[in-house]
């Protein structure tokens, strides 16, 4: 499975593949530790969703749609520092297709 996986992604070793998961790794907590700071700049907190029907759900959607952008850029920011930008590059131009927009 490994194998399968190294050659669809175009991995040439387990220490690679080991680093990209890493970056994976680092991104997506990254990504949520900063979303929160980002809603309270803008004055976004659970609270402000408290009185309104479905107000937590609102609240999570909207954290979702912060978060999403972000990690977008953290995954490209924090592949250049592993040294796998270029497979994190391709990585986010797949992504941005499959969403609609052209590259």
């Amino acid at each position: 499975m490994l194998k399968k996986i190294k050659n669809k992604w175009g991995i040439k070793s387990n220490f690679q593949f080991l680093i990209i998961f890493i970056v994976f790794g680092i991104t997506g907590s990254s990504s949520v530790v900063l979303g929160k700071p980002i809603l309270d700049f803008f004055s976004i907190s659970p609270n402000l969703f408290s009185e309104i029907p479905f107000g937590n759900l609102l609240y999570f959607i909207l954290r979702l749609i912060i978060i999403f952008p972000l990690y977008q850029v953290l995954l490209i920011i924090f592949g250049a520092i592993f040294f796998q930008f270029s497979f994190f590059w391709e990585l986010e131009k797949k992504i941005l297709r499959k969403m609609g927009f052209k590259i």
